[in-house]
């Protein structure tokens, strides 16, 4: 069985390209996501998911 190309060409371009360093990534604190989706859930009575009632299409 064929192949399409030779290993030896493996990884040749991802070898070339330049190294970028990563940002430094800041994620929400943890206390205040947990206050968010108390707030959601339970003060604002919020179901989760994608077919909440009330925001489903009806069929004509």
């Amino acid at each position: 069985m064929p192949t399409h190309g030779s290993l030896t060409k493996a990884g040749k371009v991802r070898g070339q390209t330049p190294k970028v360093q990563a940002r430094e990534r800041h994620g929400i604190i943890s206390s205040m996501r947990n206050r968010e989706n108390f707030r959601k859930r339970f003060q604002l009575k919020r179901v989760p998911g994608q077919n909440k009632p009330g925001q489903r299409r009806k069929r004509k």
